[in-house]
């Protein structure tokens, strides 16, 4: 039985889309290094305050950081999916070392497949929550920049780094940080690539049929 996920992909892949659905799903806690670090800062925490100086000044959170928060988060628990971490390839290694200590090794790494072409539509029609942080497609979500965000209720937005430029920076970064991670679990035997082409309830098909296979083994 599959209990300790990670969901990778490029942006826009519907990582976090699908961490949910699996959630649901088969009761496994979802999280995204972003959302735990949301949770820290509203809280007030030092963890929340360190994170937020990273974020003002328009850079990702180094690896010793976003390690310190997923062991937080997972102390106590031993299923969970995570949602684009581990980000790096130090990333990986240090978690790969965290899990063998605490006997917790991965079951799967889900590769979210999607081409550049797809993933600059995407982007271009996203809205993001202004409160809770979730991210919504105005294709398959139905909403646009003046619907009340599904989830809280709260504004959605577009976001000020949907541009071309950025998004090709994004891109450029997860070629250089996050396809080596990828390689990384694929020469380890966990990777499994499922393409991410089509809408979200394609997709989670694949996922669940797959999950569900090992779930009745």
């Amino acid at each position: 039985m599959k209990n300790r996920i990670v969901l990778l992909g490029p942006p826009a892949s519907g990582k976090g889309t699908q961490a949910g659905l699996l959630s649901a799903s088969f009761g496994i806690p979802a999280v995204s290094t972003g959302a735990i670090l949301r949770e820290e800062k509203a809280r007030g925490s030092e963890i929340g305050a360190e994170a937020e100086g990273w974020t003002v000044q328009g850079k990702l959170f180094p690896d010793e950081l976003a390690l310190r928060v997923v062991w937080k988060w997972l102390d106590h628990r031993r299923r969970f999916i995570f949602d684009g971490f581990p980000r790096t390839l130090g990333q990986a290694t240090s978690f790969d070392d965290g899990l063998a200590e605490r006997r917790l090794p991965l079951d799967v790494v889900y590769f979210l497949e999607l081409s550049d072409e797809v993933v600059r539509e995407r982007m271009t029609t996203r809205l993001t929550c202004s409160q809770c942080g979730s991210v919504f497609n105005e294709k398959f979500h139905d909403v646009a920049i003046d619907t009340p965000c599904p989830r809280c209720g709260g504004e959605l937005t577009r976001r000020d780094d949907d541009t071309d430029d950025a998004l090709e920076r994004r891109l450029a970064q997860f070629r250089e940080q996050t396809l080596p991670v990828a390689h990384h679990y694929r020469k380890k035997g966990l990777l499994k690539e499922v393409d991410a082409t089509d809408g979200r309830d394609a997709v989670f098909t694949r996922l669940y049929v797959d999950f569900h296979q090992e779930v009745l083994v």
